[in-house]
């Protein structure tokens, strides 16, 4: 029996211990596929939160992991890795009944998470200032330092794989590290305390809290031991968190969401649109921060996209995620009637219910793959994000407009251009306001390419080796030699 869940009751893993919480309250866990209980979360308390803080600052102030030589700070990394493949066909299993998404794509997330601790591994010993020259009678350099401790509040859409997105270069740098789970799917993402126990990481360098956002979520960022903010979901609650943040003046990194827009010109390959549309908009139900949720296509090719996009969005299969269907439903009840919301008001203001646009009838939380077409730029549907299985299409007429309308929400995480014309594709991808830019797919990249946005979808980068210097501080050395 692992011991992180046992007689159905998951537990939280607090400086290197699995620890039931005090007085016994709980967070139910629901299948959103078939509506059935799937374990309880022993709900983190006050007491467990200071028990994880005291043990991080302790971890850190004794140098268990900066201090370490940065080449076996590397092989602990790997070792990590491995113990979390070793766990990857339980704890996808895990995800896949408490998240909904299909059983292929919850393991990916475990593969997922086992890459970036080898990625970031692989830098952990290459983290290197630089020397600069102030003349012969001076010696001055730079290093780089941990911050302390971070806190790392996740959501729920891919709690696993964004959990390691942020531990692994926090570690890496020699951070130590308490995560707040998503209510809604803590179980797989508890999971990875077997791995750091197993690899034996040093005990408080990794705490992982079950708990409420607005209770442990907030006391978490608002603790005075806490010197680093690390946030992924919605809006509201990035700026919540950043008003925490103002008070002690707490370094945060934020990823907020977005509205991305594909934009699609005449010269385009529609099958090469259609199987990014495919994933971009209905892999885990559209509910993807950086989902294709906007198609921008010009008018000449526009009823032809939409025809083929109504087709794709017919035949996919839908199920339970055990048995790796094409469609999944989405997390909970709430989310459901938030995204059927969506879709009503979008028919309200004009928009063309192409297919979709209604919940299924069926056991679940499962929204209809759904196309809308004729979608004003200035509609709710197209501003908001819907965080769900609907792509609104718009027609454009030129290249100046498409670009107005891509640009044209608050947000900026990523974007598209659809094109054979590189010189164009160059063009648009420099004019369009995001923080990454996909040319002919949607997805494009990975672990190794910088992840993050612009306006209302947050700041810093995580992924790559830039996502490290957001873990580290950089500190000045000078030292004068005359008369040493």
């Amino acid at each position: 029996m692992n011991p992180f869940i046992a007689d159905g009751l998951a537990r939280n893993f607090i400086a290197g211990e699995w620890v039931e919480g005090d007085g016994g309250a709980v967070i139910a866990v629901t299948d959103p596929g078939c509506e059935e209980h799937v374990a309880d979360c022993a709900q983190a308390s006050e007491q467990s939160l200071a028990r994880a803080l005291d043990a991080a600052r302790a971890t850190f102030e004794r140098g268990d992991l900066a201090d370490m030589k940065p080449a076996a700070r590397a092989r602990l990394m790997m070792r990590i890795a491995g113990e979390i493949r070793g766990i990857a066909a339980e704890g996808g299993d895990i995800l896949c009944r408490e998240s909904g998404k299909t059983l292929a794509a919850a393991q990916d997330e475990f593969e997922e998470a086992a890459q970036y601790f080898e990625y970031y591994g692989g830098v952990a010993d290459k983290i290197e200032g630089k020397s600069i020259p102030l003349g012969p009678d001076y010696a001055d350099y730079t290093v780089y330092e941990p911050y302390g401790v971070s806190a790392q509040i996740v959501p729920w859409n891919f709690p696993v794989s964004i959990a390691a997105r942020s531990l692994a270069p926090a570690l890496a740098a020699g951070n130590s590290v308490i995560v707040k789970s998503p209510e809604l799917d803590p179980i797989g993402l508890a999971m990875l305390g077997l791995a750091f126990e197993r690899a034996e990481l040093p005990a408080g360098a990794v705490s992982i809290l079950n708990g409420i956002g607005r209770e442990i979520g907030a006391k978490l960022v608002q603790s005075p031991q806490i010197d680093q903010i690390v946030f992924t979901g919605s809006v509201p609650t990035g700026q919540s968190i950043l008003r925490d943040a103002a008070g002690p003046v707490t370094p945060s990194l934020m990823e907020l969401g977005g509205k991305s827009a594909a934009v699609v010109f005449e010269d385009a390959d529609l099958d090469t649109l259609i199987a990014s549309l495919r994933s971009g908009i209905f892999f885990n139900a559209g509910q993807v921060c950086s989902a294709m949720s906007r198609v921008l296509v010009q008018r000449s090719i526009y009823e032809r996209a939409v025809e083929y996009a109504a087709e794709m969005a017919g035949g996919l299969s839908v199920g339970h995620g055990l048995g790796n269907p094409d469609h999944t439903p989405v997390i909970s009840a709430a989310q459901l009637r938030a995204v059927e919301e969506i879709a009503s008001t979008a028919r309200q203001d004009g928009a063309r219910v192409v297919i979709g646009g209604a919940r299924l009838e069926r056991l679940g939380h499962f929204m209809a793959p759904t196309i809308l077409a004729d979608v004003d730029a200035a509609s709710r549907a197209a501003q908001e994000e819907i965080f769900g299985p609907v792509a609104c299409m718009t027609p454009f007429d030129t290249e100046a407009e498409a670009i107005a309308m891509a640009n044209g929400t608050e947000f900026g995480l990523v974007a598209g251009v659809f094109t054979r014309d590189l010189a164009r594709a160059h063009r648009l991808a420099r004019k369009l306001r995001a923080g990454q830019v996909f040319v002919n797919e949607w997805f494009a990249g990975g672990i190794a390419t910088p992840f993050g946005g612009v306006g209302k979808s947050g700041f810093g980068r995580e992924k790559g080796l830039e996502a490290l210097y957001n873990y580290v501080r950089t500190k000045n050395i000078a030292i004068s030699l005359r008369g040493a």
